[in-house]
């Protein structure tokens, strides 16, 4: 797969410490997916986004974006940035402005946007992530919920082509997560190519189509959500544990499962014990029998 951003022998240490927050990275995120990056707290998913924008610099190695090795001056880096859209874990870390319409409009104003194309866009973007009606209202009394989506609005109206979102569904409630997958869902088939980091195997294995997996600031595994959370001797030596919905796949009898793709949600899953509801009560009936 042609890659959009890749790390080559990437290197990182944070300031004052010893050790490496990025060691060595080599890592590929392919052009056009729904990429997943997995791992435990300090394995390097945050320090690599960072990386993503410029924020940070290699110490050794780089990174490549569209196949040229990043450049780190002014100019490069403002480019780079309407291009690659991050969105941090924390809302309240990325919204400056005191409602959604001020703070979606102010990274087009600070790129030098004609105010005509600000206020376009603006209106457009609110319409498409479903804010109008809290356009003006205080970012201080909006949910946990709605200052995401007006953060990941205020990226998306640059309209880059990698968006990057760190543990987007952290603290939502299911509703709330539900309908933040569904936008991405919806960004993703405009083209763009979305990367999502989380702990979250479960999500991980039901959204993506690609998977990576750090682990001491190295990427360890990399393959499709089935042929990585396959591996789950050595997931759980990472601290990962198998999705949920796999797990239960791997219990069933294979003379069931043989042939036939592993359910990724819950929708497909439900879909196949109704039409393997006879092949499982012959198998269980055979074994009490024996």
């Amino acid at each position: 797969m042609k890659s959009i951003m890749e790390a080559q022998a990437l290197s990182y240490s944070y300031p004052g410490t010893n050790s490496q927050a990025l060691r060595n990275l080599n890592m590929k995120i392919p052009e056009g997916t729904k990429t997943a990056i997995c791992g435990h707290n300090g394995s390097g998913k945050s320090t690599f986004f960072l990386q993503a924008i410029g924020i940070h610099r290699p110490t050794e190695g780089h990174l490549a974006w569209k196949g040229s090795p990043l450049q780190y001056d002014r100019n490069t880096l403002k480019q780079l940035r309407q291009q690659v859209g991050l969105v941090f874990q924390d809302p309240e870390q990325q919204i400056i402005l005191n409602t959604p319409l001020e703070d979606i409009s102010y990274g087009m104003r600070n790129a030098g946007f004609p105010e005509q194309e600000i206020n376009r866009r603006t209106e457009q973007m609110l319409a498409s992530m479903g804010i109008e009606h809290l356009a003006e209202k205080p970012i201080h009394h909006l949910s946990l919920g709605q200052k995401k989506r007006v953060a990941l609005a205020g990226v998306l109206v640059l309209e880059p082509e990698l968006l990057l979102l760190d543990e987007p569904t952290a603290y939502l409630d299911r509703r709330s997560e539900q309908q933040l997958i569904e936008e991405l869902d919806r960004i993703h088939q405009q083209g763009i190519t979305v990367v999502m980091a989380t702990h979250d195997m479960n999500l991980a294995y039901a959204w993506a189509d690609w998977v990576l997996v750090m682990d001491k600031g190295q990427c360890v595994r990399e393959g499709t959500p089935y042929e990585v959370f396959s591996h789950e001797e050595e997931l759980e030596l990472l601290g990962l544990e198998q999705p949920i919905l796999l797990d239960i796949w791997n219990a069933m009898p294979e003379s069931v499962r043989q042939g036939k793709n592993a359910p990724r949600d819950v929708r497909s899953f439900k879909q196949f014990m109704e039409e393997n509801t006879a092949s499982l009560f012959s198998h269980s009936a055979g074994a009490k029998v024996e």
